[in-house]
């Protein structure tokens, strides 16, 4: 595999900091994923019609398994994508005009949260080799909270003109179908870890 993933730190980053032909191919293969699981028919959900996909397991599945700086790459790169026109944001929409809508706030959380669950997955490697699903899946979820969810409720209020307190509410019918996709996620990454571990384990490791 490739000598580093930039986003982990310290003396020996410096000297591993570049990016090989295998980081550009998984960056594109992640990017294409959550492409396609946003073009899974999703679920109105809620009164500003933003719908439950399965976007969000396809992001945290991709920080768990490139760390923070490539799991932001693949899905920022989505999201670039998107934006310039190609229709691969959920129900096949793109362009400029999806950040004046209520789903906003999500696009814009999805690229910051393969970032953040990426840079906690490398702290489960480093720490621990037991329980690392449901470290996983906590990692996962405090992302959801803390990102996802927030700047979703923020879009939705401000692009909807409905007030924070109604964003929040109508935010919430998210949370059961986010457990379960954490759940999947977290386990799919351990089994993937254990299958191909110089994706990020190894390497994690090797600089620990």
């Amino acid at each position: 595999m490739s000598q580093t993933d930039t986003a982990v730190t310290g003396p020996a980053s410096s000297a591993r900091s570049r990016w090989d032909a295998t980081d550009l191919g998984l960056i594109a293969v992640f990017a294409a994923l959550v492409a396609g699981a946003a073009l899974v028919p999703g679920i109105s959900a809620n009164v500003f019609g933003v719908p439950i996909t399965f976007q969000t397991l396809a992001v945290m599945l991709t920080g768990l398994m490139l760390g923070p700086a490539r799991g932001f790459a693949a899905v920022g790169l989505y999201t670039l994508l998107g934006l310039a026109g190609l229709p691969i944001f959920s129900q096949g929409r793109s362009g400029l005009g999806i950040l004046a809508g209520p789903s906003a706030g999500y696009i814009i959380a999805f690229p910051l949260a393969a970032a953040l669950v990426g840079w906690l997955a490398t702290i489960v490697i480093r720490r621990t080799s037991r329980a690392r699903a449901l470290w996983f899946f906590l990692a996962a979820t405090v992302t959801s909270i803390t990102l996802v969810h927030t700047l979703g409720v923020v879009g939705m209020a401000v692009n909807s003109k409905a007030t924070l307190g109604e964003a929040f509410l109508a935010d919430l019918v998210f949370y059961p179908g986010d457990i379960i996709k954490n759940t999947v996620a977290a386990v799919i990454a351990v089994a993937l870890h254990r299958a191909f571990p110089d994706l990020l384990v190894r390497r994690v490791k090797r600089i620990k």
